[in-house]
């Protein structure tokens, strides 16, 4: 049987942290068989996969070397997992009687002794025990068929935390985002970091602008250990107080923080941009507002030809408004739920891997018109007025460049939706439609924006009928 992974001379936390990542990875249906001698790990395994699936470090689970089979149901309704430690079976026969057979499909299985099994399931995935190169140390080896990339995955986390000298730490999911990196909260007694999951050798342009933004004075997430050839980041945990929720929470507090994101973006356009990163220039804000054409166009019945019109719009008005300004570092995801509240200290800044050369007001819109919260029409003011006042840009012209930006970004935000709904299963995004066509408009009745205008007359807004037709093609994820 193939051999997807082997950890050598693992300890005990090394083992647990296995089990945790595992856990975290399994899918409904899987059975896992433990294999190996006694007192080599494999109930420590199983009871440290437990506790992360049921995301519960205190999670009573005790060997059921005497009861045979436990039970676990999972809290938020997901498969339940089943336990079993065939040690004591006589005959191969007398699993019949354990019931596992009469588990629901949909659930998860650790068996320890899967020799004993009358039949072992062809897809398990097998989780091997041999002695390592110490009495507390151990071999593991994970074997399986095939469809299991998820376990391998899974070890190489684990691999990763051990050496980092956070194999002990528990593991809980963060909310991801439409990308396909992943974050898990480690936690250690009172201390904490955040782990990156990313598709292998994607990380460079994310430590880069770590070490670009820090050494600028900017809060970037510390990088307390690093495996990019794997994919692999543990980060300094800037605490869950995104300003999003803060404001949720404090609505008063939104002219304070908008000041402070202003006063942030004014400082980091006082240094020249970040060296490498791509620029984000007229020719291509029009190829990137082409996702409006492809995927919200055609879903809403928009007149054929607009593409053309509106690339044509966007290219032509990008060199009249914005190539007198010299362009500075768009962190280009900038909004509140990216930025950190940390009370007196200094903002702190999460995904700034994709940031590009750009327009002064590129992030500024950003921040100020986000498709996810409402911003206060006189917030928005204020904070234009305090950008201007630090930066001494000349209003009419920033003013007509952060329109267009903003049309810009809308459209662009209008597509992604669209296309995360229609080709990714996502549909949640699509309640945030309405408002972004809400921004669009009012960047487009700034009179320089005439040609864009123009280019979108007869493009159906998002109404409510839209959205549910969207909903409707959406795909089962």
């Amino acid at each position: 049987m193939p051999e997807l992974a082997r950890l050598t001379d693992a300890d005990a936390a090394l083992t647990a942290a296995l089990g945790r990542s595992l856990g975290l990875a399994a899918r409904p249906g899987q059975s896992y068989l433990l294999d190996g001698p006694l007192g080599s790990g494999k109930t420590h395994l199983a009871r440290a996969f437990i506790r992360a699936r049921l995301g519960n470090p205190a999670e009573d689970v005790p060997s059921p070397s005497f009861t045979l089979v436990q039970t676990y149901d999972d809290p938020a309704g997901g498969p339940s997992i089943w336990h079993a430690d065939l040690y004591r079976l006589a005959d191969a026969s007398e699993t019949a009687e354990l019931g596992l057979d009469e588990a629901d499909p949909r659930d998860i299985r650790l068996i320890e002794w899967p020799d004993r099994l009358a039949q072992v399931p062809p897809d398990a995935l097998w989780v091997t025990f041999r002695p390592g190169s110490g009495p507390e140390l151990r071999e593991i080896t994970l074997s399986a068929a095939g469809g299991w990339s998820a376990a391998k995955r899974a070890a190489d986390q684990a691999r990763f935390l051990g050496e980092a000298c956070w194999a002990d730490a528990d593991l809980v999911p963060l909310a991801g985002d439409a990308s396909s990196r992943r974050y898990l909260r480690a936690t250690r007694a009172a201390e904490t970091a955040v782990l990156m999951d990313a598709p292998p050798g994607s990380q460079g342009a994310y430590t880069s602008m770590t070490r670009w933004l820090r050494t600028r004075g900017f809060h970037a997430p510390e990088i307390l250990a690093a495996d990019p050839e794997a994919g692999f980041l543990l980060l300094e945990d800037l605490g869950d107080d995104l300003i999003a929720r803060v404001l949720e929470a404090g609505p008063s507090l939104a002219p304070e923080a908008y000041a402070r994101i202003t006063d942030l973006l004014a400082a980091l356009h006082r240094h020249p941009p970040a060296p490498g990163i791509p620029a984000l220039d007229g020719p291509e804000l029009a190829r990137q507002a082409g996702l409006f054409a492809e995927w919200y166009g055609p879903a809403a019945g928009a007149p054929p030809g607009c593409d053309r019109a509106i690339a044509t719009a966007i290219e032509t008005l990008h060199a009249r408004l914005c190539e007198d300004a010299p362009p500075v570092t768009g962190l280009r995801d900038f909004h509140a739920e990216n930025i950190v509240w940390r009370g007196d200290a200094p903002l702190g800044l999460l995904d700034f891997q994709d940031a590009v050369a750009v327009h002064p007001a590129y992030d500024l819109v950003s921040a100020l018109q986000d498709v996810r919260r409402d911003v206060a029409p006189e917030i928005e003011r204020a904070a234009l007025d305090r950008y201007l006042a630090a930066t001494g840009a000349d209003r009419d012209s920033f003013t007509a460049a952060y329109a267009l930006l903003g049309a810009q970004r809308n459209l662009r935000i209008l597509g992604i939706f669209a296309r995360l709904c229609l080709q990714d299963g996502k549909p949640r995004y699509l309640a945030f439609m309405p408002r972004a066509w809400a921004h669009l408009q009012r960047d487009l009745a700034h009179p320089a924006l005439a040609p864009l205008a123009e280019a979108l007359a007869g493009v159906p807004a998002p109404t409510r009928d839209l959205i549910d037709r969207l909903r409707a093609r959406c795909p089962t994820p």
